[in-house]
């Protein structure tokens, strides 16, 4: 027989919404986030961390909680493509003038 359950199933869920939100306001670890809202309210990080998985488990991809998490990604992305697009042409255009000036040279 199965050990009784010790806390509903609103306790796990409102549990877990605090994570996500202390996790979203916060940034920071995992752990400690589930320590925190843990220690408000009463529950062991472990015990957490279990609910977490489960839910996590159970949604979809592409669910709205995921969504800005691959957005948010999405643009990171596009900046450093940004960023090492520029890079190389400056790269491309010093290659240049010092191939130039190095024609230059065995000229004189």
């Amino acid at each position: 027989m199965p050990a009784p359950r010790k806390y509903d199933a609103e306790t796990q869920d409102r549990a877990v919404r605090m994570y996500r939100d202390r996790i979203d306001e916060h940034g920071g670890s995992k752990v400690a986030a589930r320590r925190h809202v843990g220690e408000l309210l009463d529950i062991a990080p472990a015990t957490l961390r279990n609910w977490i998985e489960r839910e996590e488990g159970r949604q979809a991809p592409g669910t709205p909680s995921s969504v800005p998490d691959v957005s948010a990604e999405v643009a990171r992305l596009r900046r450093e493509v940004a960023e090492l697009r520029r890079a190389n042409e400056i790269l491309k255009t010093a290659s240049a003038f010092f191939a130039a000036a190095e024609v230059d040279r065995r000229l004189r």
